[in-house]
């Protein structure tokens, strides 16, 4: 009988060739793609920025999947979902859209360089979106790898509000810790607005101050594993990692990624050892 496929679901906000910021765009390209060649099934997921060129790189709405509400501080706000391919990699990428949180051309800050005000709401929207477009896919991840700042609420819903979802309960989290962040606060009610279905406030406080620090420190709480992306990592955030005893992978960017196939392999087997 054949093993079933490891089902690997990756949440970004940045992916080659479509948005290419820091180096997770170039990480996020590679490494689903060298897992789908060891006989992983992929799912990625990105905010579809205005700035990504829909014709260019054909993207099309898919329509069986759009038309959700995605709510925020009590205002529904519609979900479009788009996809495209990775010719190269028979890959597909789906992007979430909205027309007030993304159809912008910037990404995180206006053309005079100041920090979008409402980059807690397009945070909060893409993380829930995310969650509520695999479960309309009707496809179960045994991983999801979350990189950067925007995807950290992720693991707090996939702990709190989907935890006994089919979809999402037999799912590990892996959170990659990058360097390049913000250096701005998220607006000071994020927490709040950050809140679901059967959480509490007190389920989101690990995400205070809402600076970059308190983002990563609030993912690596309620995630299952952690990987140190990048080398410059500062000495707080490393001793929070360490003292949070979860399986983690140290900084190490082999060519082929096969130390990440054997990190997913022993989390997803439930073999939660430290690689650090």
């Amino acid at each position: 009988m054949e093993m079933a496929k490891t089902k690997l679901l990756i949440v970004t906000h940045e992916m080659s060739p479509f948005l290419e910021l820091t180096k997770i765009s170039e990480i996020t390209r590679q490494l689903p793609q060298a897992m789908q060649e060891k006989g992983f099934e992929i799912r990625i997921l990105m905010p579809k920025f205005g700035n990504i060129n829909e014709r260019r790189n054909r993207l099309h709405e898919v329509i069986r999947l759009s038309g959700m509400n995605i709510i925020i501080d009590d205002n529904d706000n519609p979900l479009i979902i788009k996809v495209a391919s990775i010719p190269a990699a028979r890959m597909q990428v789906y992007f979430l859209d909205n027309e007030e949180y993304f159809q912008r051309k910037q990404v995180f800050r206006d053309a005079s360089g100041k920090f979008f005000d409402d980059n807690d709401e397009r945070t909060v929207f893409f993380c829930k979106g995310a969650l509520e477009t695999v479960k309309k896919l009707g496809w179960a991840p045994d991983i999801v790898h979350c990189h950067g700042w925007m995807s950290a609420l992720v693991p707090a819903y996939i702990k709190t509000t989907y935890k006994n979802d089919p979809t999402f309960k037999n799912s590990k989290v892996v959170y990659s810790i990058y360097e390049d962040g913000f250096t701005e606060k998220l607006n000071a009610d994020f927490s709040k607005k950050a809140v679901m279905a059967n959480m509490t406030e007190d389920d989101t406080k690990a995400f205070l101050p809402s600076d970059c620090d308190s983002m990563h420190i609030g993912a690596i709480t309620y995630s299952d594993a952690v990987v140190l992306a990048d080398e410059n990592l500062n000495a707080a955030m490393l001793k929070f990692v360490k003292d949070s005893n979860k399986p983690t992978l140290a900084f190490n960017l082999t060519e082929n990624f096969e130390n990440f196939y054997t990190f997913y392999e022993e989390i997803s087997n439930d073999e939660l050892v430290s690689l650090a």
